[in-house]
């Protein structure tokens, strides 16, 4: 297809992916500079006016505000965020960075986390103010930097040290939601209004130096691995909250299978099984280990990282049984924590999303769940701000959209892109 004659939405998402916005984490990043100046020209493009906040070099986020039909109601922010997790370029099927078009599918890091949501938000803006309409509500639209290091130099930041750039706003909008899944021989979409709590722990084993040689039973490495063993295969029972209720009772109705186990339902969702299967339990996988020097020098002590995601308030009682599970000779500290959240599903901005979606898909059923991973809403939760994940897209059935999140050959539909567009732009012109 010509480049002149993408819709904006897709060349808006392929412009963002050929920034190279790699977070590593722990402060080690490429930086969303480039990216966050060219979303504050597009907005410049639009008549409005971006505003910057970089607190450490090269990790910028950037705002506008647009006026709405009636300033009396409160605020609608729509964000998301620049910085993409790294790509092992010769894992894929293409450059990750170039946002290549192929089969009907934008490719690239970010095409699905979440750099299609940004041009979606900055597409469906556009629609308005240059058609002469405005919003029915003021939006504040955001675009931070460090989402996937927690936030720490991005929305956790600018909520702190920039908090009026979301006067008068109550509710917000962002990634994770809004998309459609099989469910059965039918299908639904996905609302989000709930993410589980984050820890991010380093597990620390201490032991005694020595010879590689000798006969040697204070080992960290042999005390760590099998710490890490017995965590990796520990099973945690399904737990429900009235978000996933709602969603495993909705699932049933559309497949017909009122007795089975919430597992055995969240089979019926095809491509996202695993990630439906996350919502209702705990996860704690093993990301990293770190230990030794040398190939005949016994280390004194040996570290992991392990990625927890814990259900809203039960984080201090996972925390004990974690310690239980690796024994008390293994440390446990805290590297990352945020917080959990879960809202109705109900209200009038839930009912637009759900009216805006069945108005481009009617008959569709749009059912509530819960995020197994966490979005930048958690920061703006911290100054009174209620989100929802709300990302449009109508989808495959075939796709295994939610496997390619932090995953391999990244690729979104660009009629999934002008799908989501439309879908917003008709949300904020009469919500």
């Amino acid at each position: 297809m010509p480049t002149d004659s993408l819709p904006e939405v897709v060349r808006l998402a392929r412009d963002l992916i050929r920034f190279d916005t790699t977070n590593f984490g722990g402060g080690n990043a490429k930086g969303e500079r480039e990216a966050a100046e060219y979303v504050g020209a597009h907005l410049s493009s639009l008549g409005l006016e971006p505003q910057f906040y970089e607190p450490v070099p090269r990790r910028t986020n950037v705002a506008a505000r647009v006026a709405g039909n009636n300033p009396d109601k409160p605020a609608l922010v729509l964000h998301g965020h620049l910085d993409v997790v790294p790509a092992i370029a010769e894992d894929w099927s293409v450059d990750p960075f170039a946002g290549e078009i192929r089969d009907g599918m934008l490719w690239g890091r970010g095409a699905v986390d979440m750099k299609n949501m940004n041009a979606m938000i900055l597409a469906a803006v556009g629609d308005l103010l240059r058609a002469g309409e405005r919003p029915e509500r003021d939006l504040v639209l955001a675009f931070f930097s460090d989402e996937e290091n927690g936030g720490v130099e991005g929305s956790a930041r600018v909520v702190a040290d920039r908090p009026e750039w979301f006067a008068g706003a109550t509710e917000a909008i962002s990634e994770v939601g809004g998309y459609s899944i099989p469910v059965g021989d039918g299908s639904a979409y996905l609302l989000q209004v709930g993410e589980k709590a984050l820890m991010w722990l380093t597990l620390r084993a201490r032991g005694r130096a020595g010879h590689g040689s000798r006969v040697h039973p204070d080992n960290a490495v042999t005390r760590l691995a099998d710490a890490v063993a017995r965590l990796g295969a520990t099973a945690w029972p399904v737990e429900l909250t009235d978000t996933t209720r709602q969603l495993l009772a909705g699932m049933r109705g559309i497949c017909g299978d009122a007795g089975g186990s919430p597992d055995d339902i969240a089979r019926a969702a095809g491509p996202a099984e695993a990630f439906l299967a996350s919502t209702w339990r705990t996860t704690a996988n093993p990301t990293g280990l770190t230990s030794g020097y040398k190939h005949n020098v016994i280390p004194d002590a040996a570290s992991a990282t392990v990625d927890v995601r814990v259900l809203p308030g039960q984080e201090e009682r996972v925390l004990a049984e974690i310690q239980r599970i690796v024994g008390d000779d293994v440390e446990i500290e805290m590297f990352h924590r945020d917080i959990g959240l879960e809202v109705p599903f109900a209200g009038a901005l839930v009912d637009a999303m759900v009216g805006a979606l069945g108005s481009h898909d009617p008959g569709v059923p749009v059912l509530p769940y819960l995020l197994g991973a966490g979005t930048d809403n958690k920061s703006l939760a911290t100054i009174g701000i209620t989100g929802y994940g709300f990302a449009p897209l109508k989808l495959p059935r075939e796709l295994d959209f939610t496997g390619m999140f932090h995953g391999v050959d990244e690729r979104v539909p660009l009629d999934a892109l002008v799908f989501g567009q439309r879908v917003i732009a008709d949300l904020i012109r009469t919500y």
